[in-house]
């Protein structure tokens, strides 16, 4: 059967067009409600009206109230497997237009393959030649297609060639903060904190997420095949980049892009969502002025990283950073700031380069701040010891609930590292090195809120004492739309290295301090 064949068949062409019927076909009521394409959805019984003058019904039963308030019934109905809620409607992709646009996609790398990799070649200049090829490649297709999915034709090519393909577009949408792509039509997005499925976005094939996965590993020297089936990676614009395919991922391949803005957050915007507080911002700011040393704790998802960019930023222009990271996200606009990234084994299992590895180089560069952007494993041990040899106010993250789990977290860290050191050792190198922690949390309502800034203070026979700064108000309670109406307060407690701040210049009134009235 042939291309056109096949098309005429999708579309349910005719082979002669036939005469108009003479009954004219009523024009849809603009007020009526279009009933969802589902198939589990079923008719709608009309009810029967009650002639004039009958007396009326009577009213129906009011239910007696829940103890547990009113419950949202639309989350009670509905087929069962619809799961959480989708953005768009399905967008079905015809064999015979995706076979058509995989020919297309060959026949264009062929012929201008030399040129994608050339980084010398402008932007604009490299679209307009890709989009010369693709007006020839359809004349000489001869594909009888409609202007519409000529257009989409036309748009998806160029997204694989040019971009990643059926992801391209909600990469550029500022809405968006996270793509997760669980299979060719399984693809969900975060948006304000949500997540939801989109059915608009399809891939052909599961060979089609592993090109557009190979296309953003390539572009940071690193790889994934069989022998290394999972890899981290970033975008240019440095968001973060999972993928996981074939042996290891069933159903997948699997593709997990956290989503950076172009434009970084600054401690403004952060105060505008709410995550925190002009006082305790302030505070932030002086401490990090004040060369204190900062973990920043948080869950998945939470924002670390974004906070610790904004900390990152407060940083003297004069002094020296050197920044280490799994794959490189933070971006700071100091001018001198030095950034490593660590580096995977090759093929042959050699070449690997740690996060340990580049902690202990970067004592040797004469550092005056370092930013990890991640402690995982034994370079927590690394970091302590830089944190209490002369290298204050340096920064990193660690993934915990609590400012008091991000500290057994820690402990197990540096366990890791293979030294069989006492516990009381460990606790005492983090009492010493550790000065602040401050604790995100993602809540309910989709926002992330810095909940705890909490002083290590010190030792006080085997357990490290912690003394709470600012909490987040939960008693504030939520508003009817389900958003958290407390904020970031202070516990009127004030901090033991208020001093060592006073002998940097930075006073911290009374004020920063003081507890105010919590909302009721």
């Amino acid at each position: 059967m042939s291309l056109y064949e096949r098309i005429s068949q999708r579309q349910g062409t005719p082979p002669a067009p036939s005469p108009p019927t003479s009954t004219p076909t009523p024009a849809p009521d603009p007020t009526s409600t279009p009933t969802p394409d589902d198939e589990h959805v079923g008719t709608v019984e009309e009810a029967p009206v009650a002639p004039a003058g009958a007396p009326a019904p009577p009213p129906a039963p009011t239910a007696a109230p829940s103890p547990f308030g009113q419950v949202d019934e639309s989350l009670l109905s509905g087929p069962i497997e619809a799961g959480l809620p989708t953005t768009a409607p399905a967008r079905r992709i015809d064999p015979a237009i995706g076979a058509l646009r995989h020919r297309i996609h060959q026949l264009l790398i062929d012929e201008l393959g030399p040129l994608l990799l050339d980084r010398s070649l402008d932007e604009d200049e490299l679209r307009r030649r890709v989009q010369e090829q693709l007006q020839t490649a359809l004349v000489a297709e001869q594909a009888p297609l409609s202007a519409s999915d000529k257009a989409q034709l036309i748009q998806d090519v160029t997204d694989d060639i040019l971009g990643y393909g059926p992801i391209d577009p909600i990469l550029r949408d500022d809405d968006v903060t996270e793509v997760m792509v669980n299979g060719p039509d399984d693809v969900f997005v975060e948006r304000k904190g949500k997540l939801t499925r989109d059915p608009s976005i399809r891939f052909l094939d599961a060979d089609h997420v592993r090109r557009v996965i190979d296309k953003i590993v390539s572009q940071v020297g690193r790889r994934i095949d069989e022998s290394a089936p999972m890899v981290d990676a970033r975008l240019p614009d440095g968001s973060r980049v999972n993928a996981v395919i074939a042996p290891l991922a069933i159903g997948g391949p699997f593709l997990t892009i956290r989503k950076f803005s172009a434009d970084p957050l600054q401690v403004d915007d952060l105060i505008r969502f709410g995550s925190l507080d002009a006082r305790s911002a302030r505070f932030l700011q002086a401490c990090i002025l004040g060369r204190l040393n900062v973990i920043v704790s948080g869950g998945t998802g939470t924002g670390k990283t974004t906070l610790l960019n904004v900390l990152s930023s407060f940083i003297p222009s004069d002094e020296r950073i050197i920044t280490v990271e799994d794959a490189k996200e933070l971006q700071l606009h100091q001018e001198h700031v030095l950034s490593l990234e660590s580096r995977p084994a090759n093929v042959e299992g050699r070449g690997e380069v740690t996060i340990r590895d580049l902690v202990k180089n970067t004592l040797r560069m004469r550092p005056d701040r370092i930013v990890v952007g991640e402690c995982r494993s034994g370079e927590a041990l690394d970091m302590l010891q830089a944190m209490n040899t002369g290298h204050d106010g340096s920064l990193t993250t660690v993934h915990s609930n609590s400012p008091r789990d991000a500290l057994s977290r820690l402990e197990t860290l540096v366990l890791m590292a293979g030294f069989d050191l006492p516990v009381r050792a460990i606790r005492e190198q983090l009492s010493s090195a550790v000065d602040l922690i401050v604790q995100l949390t993602r809540l309910s309502d989709g926002t992330r809120r810095v909940t705890h800034i909490t002083e290590v203070q010190g030792m006080e026979g085997e357990v490290i004492t912690l003394q709470d700064i600012f909490l987040f108000d939960f008693a504030a309670g939520v508003d009817p739309e389900g958003r958290y109406l407390g904020q970031l307060q202070p516990t009127g407690v004030r901090p033991r290295f208020a001093e060592q701040l006073a002998d940097h210049g930075l006073h911290l009134g009374p004020e920063v301090f003081t507890a105010t009235n919590r909302a009721q």
